[in-house]
């Protein structure tokens, strides 16, 4: 693992650090864990028998197996503290990962904390891959503990660094460092990344100063990549960070270096209903709006431009501090296209 401390970007603007709402889009998917018909199939016989379902959305464990083995949530506490591994069987899944049961307790690993989770983009292949866990034993390692929420997520991945490890690493991590790790996993709403013990989020909206549809469109599993530290959270275990952020933001100098009426040249990176969207420098993407592609009557988009084609546009408008940049194919010369 490399780092460097305290480096960044020439002309990088001053940034506000990740409220709730960003931890929030972390467990995203886990969050359908409590849905009001859960999708979940839970195997027989694995002593759900002692959950009450709840009241309040969320589901509790009984007074009786309070009564005979004393606190869950404290002997749970316990073991987190202590970094103890738990064998645990898995008794169901859902689309964020695994759901397992504890002395009455409901657990969830999710699909980032498996190791060796192959990627999948279609949630049909995701579900039928989770669904191969079934009534397989896990060895875990408790990762996050919130009574008043009633979360408990584990991890299988955590297991393979020790926790002393894992302390010094977060001593060592510090906000607006760069490190270089590994990606390990994508999903819908980032990348996850071993920083070589621990592993951090490159959250979507981290992975690059342009439109993002999905992270495979940037990374791809396994591959060294270098971040920036935007958070640490060491209570939690939590690293926030930006692939981005080690690049200038083209648009806080857009109004200056384009001006409505001028030509560019670009490439089509993606075509959707109401337009295509134009890369015309590393990370600063223009869209053609529907009505600026063509003179006459299209079904669609797709029938005037195709992604990957390189065309030559005019800029009708630039909004740097909306980040917009309107161009059109309407109204060009063959000399212009020249």
């Amino acid at each position: 693992m490399e780092m460097t401390a305290n480096a960044s970007p020439p002309e990088m603007s001053s940034q506000s650090q990740p409220d709730d709402a960003y931890w929030a889009s972390l467990f995203e998917q886990e969050e359908a864990l409590l849905p009001a018909e859960p999708k979940v199939e839970t195997a027989k016989n694995t002593g759900w028998k002692s959950l009450n379902r709840r009241l309040d959305g969320r589901f509790r464990w009984a007074d009786g197996e309070r009564t005979r083995e004393g606190d869950p949530w404290r002997h749970a506490q316990q073991i987190m503290d202590a970094d103890e591994t738990m064998n645990l069987s898995v008794v169901g899944y859902n689309k964020g990962g695994l759901l397992v049961q504890w002395r009455g307790l409901q657990g969830f690993v999710p699909a980032s904390q498996l190791i060796d989770f192959p990627q999948f983009h279609l949630e049909s292949e995701r579900l039928n891959a989770l669904k191969g866990w079934q009534s397989e034993e896990l060895t875990l390692k408790i990762i996050e503990l919130n009574r008043d929420m009633n979360r408990l997520i584990l991890s299988e991945r955590a297991t393979l660094v020790e926790a002393d490890t894992r302390e010094q690493l977060f001593e060592r991590i510090e906000e607006d460092q760069i490190h270089t790790g590994t990606v390990t996993n994508l999903t819908n709403f980032g990348a996850f990344v071993d920083l070589g013990g621990i592993e951090g989020l490159i959250h979507i909206s981290e992975l690059s100063w342009s439109r993002v549809i999905h992270p495979s469109d940037i990374l791809k599993p396994d591959q060294t990549v270098t971040v920036k530290v935007l958070n640490v959270d060491s209570e939690n275990g939590r690293v926030a960070l930006s692939l981005k952020r080690l690049k200038a933001n083209p648009w806080l100098t857009v109004n200056q270096r384009y001006k409505p009426g001028q030509l560019v040249e670009g490439t089509i990176s993606n075509v959707v209903s109401f337009g295509a969207f134009v890369i015309i420098e590393d990370e600063l993407e223009g869209l053609i709006h529907i009505s600026q592609l063509a003179e006459g009557t299209f079904l669609h988009p797709r029938n005037v431009v195709s992604k990957g084609q390189i065309v030559v546009a005019r800029i009708l408008k630039v909004d740097g501090s909306n980040k917009r940049l309107a161009l059109t194919l309407r109204g060009l010369t063959t000399d212009d296209i020249e």
